[in-house]
């Protein structure tokens, strides 16, 4: 998390004279790729942490464009809202998709389990 936050807080200062639409673009891209690989259960406060840095490093970089370039904080959670995606889980736990792709029962199987003997049938 921490090379991947390095290396927007890096782009996003490359980017300082990009509007702020592209920026906002860019940014939701690379947070919503984040997320779609690190969003599985138990990991939801990596996932919010990494959405509240990635803003604030995006915070940092508007009020870098001008010596007046103060960005409150009510203006940029209006633009992370528009522009990145929430952080939730968005994977089922392993068990659950694994029971989706191979269920115990089927529909097709009529007749009950039959008993298999070691020593053969009798």
């Amino acid at each position: 998390m921490q090379a991947k936050l390095v290396e927007i807080k890096e782009t996003l200062n490359r980017m300082l004279h990009v509007p702020v639409s592209e920026q906002g673009r860019w940014l939701g891209e690379v947070v919503r790729g984040y997320l779609a690989y690190h969003a599985v259960p138990t990991n939801a406060r990596a996932i919010t942490a990494f959405v509240h840095y990635a803003t604030w490093h995006w915070r940092r970089a508007l009020g870098r464009r001008s010596q007046k370039g103060r960005v409150t904080w009510e203006r940029m959670a209006k633009l992370a809202a528009h522009w990145l995606p929430p952080a939730r889980i968005t994977h089922p736990y392993p068990q659950q998709r694994f029971i989706v792709k191979h269920p115990r029962w089927e529909p097709s199987a009529l007749a009950a389990l039959a008993r298999i003997c070691p020593g053969g049938a009798r």
